[in-house]
């Protein structure tokens, strides 16, 4: 059974609302750790982002969070889930820290928690994100959802559905300079939107078989269709495997996870990969 936590009750303010005593969450570690592509760090330490068609506005003063612009209702309706707010990390982390390992990529970025990403919008993002490094996955999708998206307040874009894309050519998707992923994207889109692959069972189905649905499409391996099942339909079971986790894997775990991380495989592998890419000597343990 997942821990969950106590509700936390938002508080309305002049600007918006504020979130006291939240455990367990750092901003800059949550949205700099390779999950997510369209959040931008502003000069007060403050992100701006966009899901879907909802942008954000968000601070944070130890475990105080203050949200600017978003009101109540858009909070529980979609933030709190969207920031994984119900679940109980520091429950997980103890779980996890039974392996020395673990333990020192847990206090390594303890504030880490995996984003729970709009099915369609994380699909196309993995997509993107092949052979890629994050400042150009950031500027395709950001290129992606001015060029296709709808308008929103302040500027900004939301990300376009798969029935949009699914009318498109790759030569349509030129201008966004994705080379070799554009006619993977419109496979996908017109996947989705035709039903072939139905995103909302991904939740529910048996793994494997979700697997097998989602590498169905065109240029879609097993590392994308993990990372779509974890990040996008909240399988925290899917363990995504790039070459830095293959290579932390080989060094650290070359018996794979221990059976009792397996529920959690998803949180760990993220722990895990933050740890190695950005922490010095992680991998001389």
């Amino acid at each position: 059974m997942t821990p969950t936590l106590q509700k936390k009750q938002p508080v309305s303010t002049h600007c918006g609302i504020m979130l006291e005593n939240i455990p367990d969450f750092d901003l800059d570690q949550t949205l700099n750790c390779g999950q997510c592509f369209r959040w931008d760090r502003q000069p007060d330490g403050s992100y701006i982002g966009i899901s879907q068609n909802h942008s954000c506005h968000i601070s944070q003063k130890g475990s105080t969070f203050y949200f600017e612009g978003t009101t109540l209702e858009e909070y529980e309706n979609f933030w709190k889930d969207y920031f994984d707010l119900t679940r109980d990390y520091g429950k997980i982390k103890s779980l996890l820290s039974q392996n020395p390992v673990l333990r020192s990529a847990c206090a390594y970025a303890p504030g880490i928690r995996v984003l729970r990403q709009e099915p369609w919008e994380a699909l196309c993002s993995f997509i993107i994100s092949q052979n890629n490094n994050v400042g150009r996955i950031k500027g395709i999708v950001a290129r992606l959802c001015e060029t296709f998206g709808d308008p929103l307040d302040g500027g900004y874009f939301s990300f376009p559905g798969p029935e949009r894309l699914a009318e498109l050519t790759p030569q349509d998707l030129a201008p966004l300079r994705c080379g070799f992923r554009a006619r993977y994207i419109i496979d996908a889109a017109q996947k989705v939107a035709s039903g072939q692959v139905d995103l909302e069972s991904l939740k529910v189905l048996p793994l494997p078989q979700a697997r097998e649905v989602l590498t169905a499409i065109t240029g879609v391996g097993n590392k994308v269709a993990d990372c779509a099942l974890l990040y996008g339909c909240g399988r925290i079971e899917c363990f995504p495997v790039d070459v830095w986790i293959k290579r932390a894997m080989e060094r650290l775990f070359p018996k794979g996870l221990p059976k009792y991380m397996l529920p959690w495989a998803g949180i760990a592998q993220q722990y895990i990969f933050h740890y190695v890419r950005t922490c010095p000597g992680s991998l001389e343990g």
